[in-house]
């Protein structure tokens, strides 16, 4: 009888440890972008298959569409068409509640996973879509796949979550006028978002190189605002266009084409943001419209200039035709966007023209402005009132602050967290985007190893930015979004590698809770990621393991340069002698290393696990000097 109680004991220890061991491998294989509020695991698994239904009791029409979606979705890469008539045994189920859970508010699900059911709840159809989003980064990495998979287990761990966004405004800036992305592409890049839980495409459709909007009333904007010459090469060193060359560069889309892209995002519960970016950023409108600026002279469409001050690219706030053609345009935008706002731009006006312009001095003179600051004021509150009469609320970047706030502006502060905090102190809503954690055009990592841009954002900056100031009443605080400007993005495939993975980072600062957010916990989760976008044939940057370069004066030496990389627990090795450094190379100890006699390169690159990863970097040492001559310790 001993006997037996012991191995009756061992079993059951033997049974508890496998169970267990099942539960922390099937946790480890969690690994959700943006982080749900809350998870518990449990035993065992949900398999999907070609008998599982899909079913809602709701006959909403976004709710319909939601389960056609994900039978769309899914059928590329497992060949499974699921029944959406019956509920069989092995199902997934959308439930609207009818009583709402105030804790889930307009976004927000619970899911729950058991082995023959996955139930999914929410007081509206946009979370119920959220919480497939969350069903499909539970199933293994190749539901992906661009190509269906014979022969794969689609089973996904039994788990029950809740989840709820932070913000309400949850977005990303798509700059379609320096480079021109085609419907299709624009449709690419809201599927990826879609599966961020993203919802808002902020659309930059007009600026300096290229009008990207059908305006029925004025023919001209597309005709001749729309194409400019082509150049190829880095942004800012283009030759002007010559006399008679042929404007082959750009594209725009027409209202039909608007429409379908507005319909495929509302499908994805995402709205569609459009700018019309004024008074300045506007030479395409005034390349198609001379009488505009201030200086009436023709222009061609830029092709990418040294900087705005150089260009007469600003609206003339004196001409009366401004307004009246800023009527059309902003009456055709209203009708075909449904999003609540029309963004109008406002930032970077060189206001040089206006100080020498006959129309704009009397414009001041007879409205009693006291500088051209106030012009522009005059200029932002006169284009709200349009707005406003189209049944739209304007929304602008932070310079619209200057010479004093619209009466129901919303401010989207881009040149850093002042602009928001001014505005949310003055009682008006904030977009919080600040360039610096933001901007993801910028340097993703050492500049050496990465295409040309400008400036730094790391991943680690976007992720760990806080987008609440603690002086400002959060309740302001609409969200906020990353913006990708595209001067120096010609292809569809750069964009995706400039926002993925930084895009991830900042759809959890914007979905997650405060509290839940974590670097280390990210980059795990991130990393599993990357089979995903892999399988998607979404091009992204690994550039996260790249080394980060530190140099430091230091006693009795001209610098020393410290070596670290933002994810953690990567080996870094060396050279000065011009090789390509390996794992037999010498390793970075964490003391600042020097640059022998002679040496003018140092070549880094990491490993992880005796693997490289990451790129190798080959640094000028003068490159490094410079840097600290102008203060910059850290790239």
């Amino acid at each position: 009888m001993k006997n037996f109680l012991s191995k009756h004991r061992l079993i059951c220890f033997i049974v508890f440890f496998l169970v267990s061991a099942l539960q922390v491998n099937a946790a480890d294989s969690i690994a959700i972008i943006p982080k749900p509020l809350s998870m518990q695991v449990h035993d065992g698994h949900f398999m999907l298959t070609n008998a599982t239904s899909i079913t809602s009791s709701s006959s909403d029409a976004s709710i319909q569409q939601t389960i056609q979606w994900f039978n769309n979705k899914i059928a590329t890469s497992t060949g499974f068409h699921l029944s959406t008539n019956q509920s069989s045994r092995n199902s997934i189920r959308l439930l609207l509640n009818k009583q709402l859970d105030t804790s889930l508010h307009d976004e927000g699900y619970t899911l729950k996973v058991a082995q023959s059911n996955i139930i999914i709840t929410a007081n509206k159809a946009a979370g119920l879509f959220y919480g497939l989003q969350t069903v499909l980064q539970l199933l293994p990495p190749s539901i992906e796949s661009v190509t269906t998979i014979q022969n794969m287990q689609w089973t996904m761990p039994c788990v029950d979550i809740k989840d709820v966004p932070r913000f309400g405004w949850r977005g990303l800036m798509l700059d379609v006028s320096r480079h021109f992305f085609t419907k299709q592409e624009v449709e690419a890049y809201i599927d990826q978002m879609a599966r961020y839980k993203f919802n808002t495409l902020h659309l930059h459709l007009a600026d300096d190189e290229g009008w990207r909007i059908e305006i029925k009333s004025l023919p001209q904007l597309t005709q001749t605002g729309a194409w400019r010459v082509k150049r190829t090469g880095r942004w800012g060193t283009f030759m002007p266009a010559f006399a008679g060359e042929p404007t082959t560069e750009g594209g725009f889309y027409t209202q039909d084409d608007m429409r379908e892209i507005i319909k495929y995002a509302q499908d994805r519960f995402i709205t569609i943001l459009p700018e019309i970016d004024v008074p300045a950023h506007s030479l395409a409108l005034i390349t198609s419209y001379p009488n505009l600026s201030c200086t009436q002279l023709q222009y061609s469409v830029s092709v990418g200039g040294k900087g705005y001050k150089r260009n007469d690219n600003v609206l003339c706030v004196g001409n009366d035709s401004t307004f009246s053609i800023l009527d059309k345009i902003f009456t055709e935008i209203a009708a075909l966007f449904p999003n609540p706002y029309i963004h109008v731009g406002g930032d970077e006006a060189y206001k040089g023209f206006w100080d020498a312009c006959p129309k704009c001095q009397k414009r001041m003179a007879d409205e009693h402005l006291k500088n051209v600051d106030e012009l522009q004021s005059y200029f932002v509150k006169r284009v709200e009132e349009i707005v406003e009469s189209k049944g739209k609320k304007l929304i602008g970047w932070d310079e619209i602050l200057e010479g004093g706030l619209a009466p129901n502006a919303t401010v989207m502060s881009w040149r850093g967290m002042s602009g928001g905090i001014a505005a949310a102190k003055m009682n008006h809503k904030v977009v919080m985007t600040p360039w610096d954690y933001c901007y993801i055009d910028l340097y993703q990592a050492e500049p050496i190893g990465e295409p040309p841009t400008y400036g730094l954002c790391r991943l680690s900056d976007s992720y760990n930015y806080e987008p609440v100031p603690d002086s400002v009443d959060e309740k302001l605080i609409l969200g906020g979004q990353g913006n990708l400007w595209s001067e120096s993005i010609p292809t569809f495939r750069h964009a995706e590698y400039m926002t993925w993975p930084r895009g991830m980072a900042l759809a959890e600062v914007y979905w997650s809770s405060k509290t839940n957010k974590n670097w280390n916990d990210f980059i795990t989760r991130l990393e599993k990621q990357f089979p995903r976008l892999d399988a998607a044939n979404i091009k992204y940057s690994t550039s996260m393991y790249n080394v980060v370069f530190k140099p430091e004066r230091i006693k009795n030496s001209d610098f020393g340069v410290t070596l670290t990389t933002e994810v953690k627990g990567l080996d870094i090795y060396y050279t000065f002698d011009n090789t390509n450094p390996d794992n037999f190379s010498a390793k970075f100890d964490g003391k600042p290393i020097v640059f022998p006699v002679g040496a003018t390169y140092l070549n880094v690159i990491a490993y992880r696990n005796g693997k490289p990863i990451g790129k190798q970097i080959n640094i000028p040492k003068d490159v490094l000097d410079d840097r600290l001559d102008e203060g910059h310790h850290e790239y």
